[in-house]
């Protein structure tokens, strides 16, 4: 990557020295109320500036069919990120980059007077072993990790969070100040939300037009 590409990586609102800005990376095919959730808890548990959604172009663990265009996906997600301190941006496209571990590294190159904590659910937990280089994402930036329904053992059982174990902190809002690795687990009323099931739910209702008759 060049200097000059860096020097031109737009931020998608204000920043100064020492913001805590925290980053909830994914699909968002859609985005819905659970990634809300999981941005209002870490705004007010954590003691957040800004949460910045990354839209990605294509989750490497995630098919390709029935993926939306990014282009609708940025959309949409900035329709739903209603929240004044939520922003949206679509940086990967912008960088060319695929994984998280190469997003990260050119967020803190390009903005290293941020403090930047990765937002998870602990759905994602489960599978967080399965990213690429995720030991490494683990040593770069601090991680919360929000409960979600049907995965509250994740926290115990996660090979992730087993090998974080001693990273672990009590206090929450002192995350942004850790450093890495240090990881927090922030309980609490849980979004049922999911885009699996919105998109099941927008295939029915389009299945439905079809077979109700208009007379």
């Amino acid at each position: 990557m060049t200097p000059r590409r860096m020097h031109w990586l737009k931020p998608p609102g204000p920043i100064s020295p020492g913001l805590r800005i925290g980053l909830l990376g994914g699909s968002f095919n859609p985005a819905h109320e659970g990634h809300i959730h999981v941005s209002e808890v870490a705004l007010r548990r954590l003691g957040l500036d800004y949460v910045w959604w990354l839209v990605a172009p294509h989750n490497p663990l995630k098919p390709t069919i029935g993926m939306a265009p990014l282009d609708d996906r940025v959309s949409m997600a900035a329709a739903t990120a209603s929240h004044p301190r939520i922003l949206v941006m679509d940086i990967e496209a912008a960088l060319g980059t695929r994984y998280t571990i190469d997003t990260l590294g050119a967020l803190t190159r390009r903005f290293p007077l941020l403090r930047f904590v990765w937002l998870m659910g602990s759905d994602n937990l489960d599978q967080f072993r399965r990213w690429r280089r995720w030991t490494d994402i683990a040593a770069r930036v601090p991680i919360a990790v929000v409960m979600r329904p049907g995965s509250t053992l994740a926290p115990l059982r996660a090979k992730a969070a087993q090998r974080l174990a001693r990273a672990r902190l009590n206090a929450a809002g002192r995350i942004a100040f850790a450093d890495p690795p240090a990881f927090v687990v922030l309980d609490g009323p849980r979004s049922t939300a999911s885009a699996t099931a919105i998109r099941e739910k927008s295939r029915t209702g389009e299945a439905l037009v079809g077979a109700i008759p208009s007379w």
